[in-house]
């Protein structure tokens, strides 16, 4: 994609971010669904960490987590998300601003039976974000589930689900020489995306 942002016309930032994404997904080494991911605490304090993206369309960009962990209750208490793709590969970014909500258990349910049956194992050993005396206490509570679900399906863990991110707010970033870098924002204006160029 050798057109610069400034002559982009598309009005909807997701057919922008669906080319981009593509071109990502051809050049990155590994994980071009890999985002950074801020949530904030009850104190006001950010936190951050990368998940996953395991799919996205008008609707917003969906992960999976453990909703017991630290990211699933800051969820739970706040709402608001910042989140960012950095593709180093193809020198662009694409920051984002929104709100996050569960997806259905239903949706979940579809998404965990495709998983790795060890992944799945894992989705159950883990006490996510809680203190762990050492390795092996990780390792012995992965065997004991292993023999509890031996020659049978496994169940989705009813604290493990996938969000979904609803963006309000959507900037794509591109690298260009002398760091004059090339910005342009997508904001959400009465329901409806307004488009406008940043200094870099």
């Amino acid at each position: 994609m050798k057109i610069g942002l400034s002559k982009i016309k598309e009005r909807n930032p997701y057919i922008l971010f669906n080319k981009w994404f593509d071109l990502a997904s051809k050049k990155e080494i590994s994980d071009p669904n890999a985002i950074s991911l801020s949530t904030v605490n009850s104190k006001g304090q950010p936190n951050v960490r990368i998940v996953l993206m395991k799919s996205f369309n008008e609707d917003g960009l969906t992960f999976y987590t453990n909703s017991n962990s630290s990211k699933g209750m800051e969820i739970e208490s706040n709402v608001n998300i910042a989140a960012c793709f950095y593709w180093k590969s193809i020198e662009r970014q694409v920051r984002i601003r929104g709100k996050v909500r569960k997806i259905s258990g239903k949706d979940s349910d579809t998404y965990f039976s495709s998983r790795d049956r060890k992944s799945k194992i894992g989705a159950w050993a883990s006490l996510q974000s809680k203190p762990l005396k050492n390795r092996k206490e990780l390792e012995k509570r992965f065997n004991l589930i292993s023999k509890k679900y031996k020659n049978i399906d496994i169940p989705r863990p009813p604290h493990w689900g996938g969000f979904i991110i609803k963006p309000v707010e959507i900037e794509f970033w591109h690298n260009k020489p002398y760091r004059l870098h090339e910005r342009v924002l997508f904001k959400i204006k009465k329901r409806k995306w307004v488009k406008s160029f940043l200094y870099p």
